[in-house]
């Protein structure tokens, strides 16, 4: 989680200056952690801060800030008495006012700034801590250090790789779409195979998807679920040649199983083959495009907090 730059820029392109919300400090039960964000115009707002009634006074102050000009403010906000919630905690809410060129003029991986009414000669903790980030390229956990608030710029963490906007490609990438520090491409064949994109999601199109295996980071993760099982086959061979950190195929047990003495007479070891999952999502919720949706991005999710925890290797590599 980080500053989103440039989901930002976008919703500044398209509304003028916007009030960015983020959820600067965190003490006890909160119902979002530190770095939360939301951005707020004059009659929307993408994001969440979480909190029923918090979210909705932080939009008020945000589009009060709007119309009567400032800044940045800070809010620090008792849960319970402030607000009449039960979490039982208490939140620090930095507002800020962003426009294009502000945001074109972000440098680096981290931004650091300090609170409203706070020094703004950079701490040496500070400091420290961007010297840390540029040595080592680890980027920090966004925090409040000695009244400046500290975060990196939102990067993708994974990238997933979409073969087929069929239905059930759209409900997955639908689905997914909005999940931080996830970067979607999604591939088929003819710009008119789509539906209107989600933000952020990249449209690749090729008359043979398969010809783009080779541009795919070798630690993507890849869902194979297009209109032809030929092309699906000819996908899974490239990928079990070019290395990925999962393979995912949709089909039934037969298809798998045809798949399998294909891919052994296309020269792949058994062992490397059995790195597909097949059928993806949870076959418990059943054969509806949305049933699947759900069942893949739970897997995904429990994948990455096992992935983070050090329970799963790395890429498969050729």
């Amino acid at each position: 989680m980080g500053f989103d730059r440039d989901g930002t820029r976008r919703l500044a392109a398209l509304h003028g200056p916007v009030i960015r919300v983020v959820v600067a400090e965190i003490a006890g039960s909160t119902p979002r952690e530190v770095g939360a964000a939301m951005v707020v115009w004059k009659d929307g707002q993408e994001g969440t801060i979480g909190g029923g009634t918090l979210e909705h006074e932080a939009t008020l102050a945000a589009r009060k800030m709007l119309a009567e000009g400032g800044a940045a403010r800070v809010d620090r906000m008792p849960l319970g008495p402030t607000l009449g919630q039960c979490c039982g905690g208490s939140v620090t809410l930095l507002h800020e006012r962003w426009d294009e060129a502000g945001l074109a003029a972000l440098d680096g991986p981290v931004v650091a700034r300090a609170l409203p009414g706070r020094d703004t000669d950079m701490p040496l903790a500070v400091k420290r801590l961007m010297a840390k980030t540029r040595g080592e390229g680890a980027d920090p956990a966004p925090r409040l250090v000695q009244g400046w608030f500290v975060e990196p710029i939102a990067r993708p963490k994974r990238e997933l790789w979409v073969w087929g906007a069929g239905h059930v490609g759209r409900a997955i990438v639908t689905t997914m779409a909005a999940l931080p520090d996830l970067r979607i491409t999604w591939v088929d064949t003819a710009t008119d195979r789509f539906p209107d994109l989600p933000d952020g999601v990249v449209q690749r199109i090729a008359a043979n998807p398969a010809d783009l295996v080779a541009e795919a980071p070798a630690n993507a993760e890849h869902l194979v679920l297009t209109f032809s099982h030929a092309l699906d086959l000819e996908l899974c061979h490239r990928l079990l040649g070019h290395g990925f950190a999962r393979l995912g195929l949709i089909g039934s047990a037969t298809k798998w199983a045809r798949f399998r003495s294909r891919l052994q007479a296309l020269g792949h070891p058994a062992e490397r083959i059995l790195r597909i999952d097949c059928p993806i999502g949870r076959v418990e919720y059943g054969k509806h495009p949305q049933a699947i949706a759900i069942g893949v991005a739970a897997e995904f999710l429990e994948r990455g907090r096992a992935r983070e925890s050090g329970e799963t290797g790395g890429a498969l590599s050729a």
